[in-house]
């Protein structure tokens, strides 16, 4: 008779792979396939098989069949979720600001200040993407649904910012108009008194929803991915990986230029506090949010940096920090910016200054919405592509390798969140310098309380 003496000894059968691996694995595995019906059919030729009475067309079946259907089911639930997701979280986080006296000095110099550094932040992905070009070369055909637009000036953009009719706009996808729309939608929820709290009550549960949504979209992301690049490498050279990796790269450089450079010249500018000093002690803070990729999971990491090592007073670190977690998107807008210079070269599309602008204005504002949770960023690369009439598709050469950089872009957010507390309490005299001076101060990760700490 066989007897269990230990429950501990029974294993889980077949453990799930992480969400990172498997789109590894499936955009791997779409290059290979792709590559292989191009081995098969080079130069665009076809396959066909006879079986019976049947012609079975190797291309028509698979490549605009199959892997067709399924990838761009794939981009049309990426948009389908844009201009709710961006509707909902905007109107959440500026509705949030309820209380006068935080939307008054304290939250206009914050909000400024997060607003200013993601415009720095994406103009200066757009500009050292621009000299470095890595997508040049790759001349990758697009859909035949995609369609190029005539660029408009930048008066119109301006113009057409504000919606006549918010309903077409949200119908039409003109995210510039939705995302003016929310703004001005949240400012009347947060001065509304009770009736304002019922609706961003109703705001917070739908935000629930779609982030739900989300996830259920990022599972399913590997089988898409695997999909898109089967079909795109069917005619593509693996060449085009190497621009991939060029990409990561200069991603990953301006990302950790923003971090070290941009960040400790404001710093330096406004308040004349010692940059390295403050880099050192967001060192805990920084490896945090690279291991959880979520803004929203650091914030009691990032308030106990601020208040305890940086010398933050609390009155000031509990309104910035969360603030920052909800609107500071510095990383995301890197990404975004670089990530758009390279598709549009892939896809060989020029794009004007008044794009380019227009990309900088829809990232800087959406900011604001982009919930900081991990895989958004790349729902809100889909917005600001078709902001400027980029092919969507463009998101499955990136999508395989966003994981680690989105570790990198939490990591890059939180340091911008401890950035900004720090000016705004220096300029309210809510600040210890001799906290800020003291190397010892504070605690490690392995230290923090977590429980007197409120995400609010």
């Amino acid at each position: 008779m066989i007897t269990m003496s230990n429950e501990s000894t029974i294993q889980p059968a077949n453990k799930k792979a992480s969400l990172t691996t498997r789109i590894v694995i499936g955009m791997i595995a779409g290059i290979l396939v792709g590559s292989f019906f191009q081995w098969l059919m080079p130069d665009g030729s076809d396959l066909v098989f006879n079986l019976y009475l049947f012609e079975i067309s190797v291309k028509g079946l698979f490549v605009d069949g199959i892997l067709e259907v399924i990838g761009q089911i794939f981009m049309a639930s990426l948009r389908m979720l844009v201009v709710p997701l961006v509707f909902v979280s905007l109107v959440c986080g500026v509705c949030s600001l309820k209380d006068t006296s935080k939307l008054g000095r304290i939250g206009g110099k914050a909000i400024a200040l997060y607003l200013a550094t993601t415009a720095i932040a994406i103009s200066f992905a757009i500009f050292i993407a621009l000299i470095i070009g890595p997508g040049e070369g790759v001349n990758m055909p697009t859909s035949s649904s995609f369609t190029s637009r005539e660029a408009p000036s930048l008066a119109q953009v301006i113009i057409q910012m504000f919606p006549t009719n918010p309903f077409a706009s949200f119908a039409q996808g003109n995210m510039l108009q939705v995302i003016v729309f929310a703004l001005l939608f949240g400012i009347a929820i947060a001065l509304s008194g009770k009736a304002g709290e019922r609706v961003a009550a109703m705001f917070d549960d739908l935000s629930e929803v779609i982030m739900r949504l989300v996830a259920i979209l990022m599972n399913i992301a590997p089988y898409g991915v695997f999909a898109l690049l089967a079909s795109l490498f069917t005619t593509v050279s693996i060449e085009t990986f190497g621009k991939l990796i060029v990409y990561f790269l200069v991603v990953l450089f301006v990302l950790i230029l923003h971090a070290t450079i941009t960040y400790s010249v404001i710093l330096k500018l406004l308040t004349g506090l010692n940059p390295l000093i403050f880099l050192k002690k967001m060192r805990d803070a920084a490896i945090f949010a690279f291991s959880t990729a979520s803004s929203n999971a650091t914030i009691p990491v990032t308030l106990e940096t601020a208040t305890r090592k940086m010398g933050v007073k609390n009155s000031i670190a509990s309104f910035t920090v969360p603030l920052g977690a909800t609107i500071n998107m510095d990383g995301t807008a890197i990404m975004q910016g670089v990530a758009t210079v390279f598709i549009a070269q892939v896809f060989s599309q020029d794009l004007t200054l008044a794009d380019y602008l227009a990309v900088v204005l829809t990232a800087t504002l959406a900011s604001i919405g982009t919930a900081g949770v991990p895989g958004v960023g790349l729902i809100m690369l889909a917005m600001v592509l078709e902001q400027v009439g980029l092919p969507v598709e463009g998101i499955a050469l990136i999508i395989g390798v966003d994981r680690l950089l989105d570790m990198t872009r939490t990591a890059v957010n939180v340091t911008g969140d401890s950035m900004v507390s720090i000016v705004v309490a220096k300029s309210e005299q809510q600040f210890d310098n001799d906290m800020y001076l003291d190397e010892q101060a504070g605690h490690t990760i392995e230290d923090i309380d977590f429980h007197h700490l409120k995400n609010d």
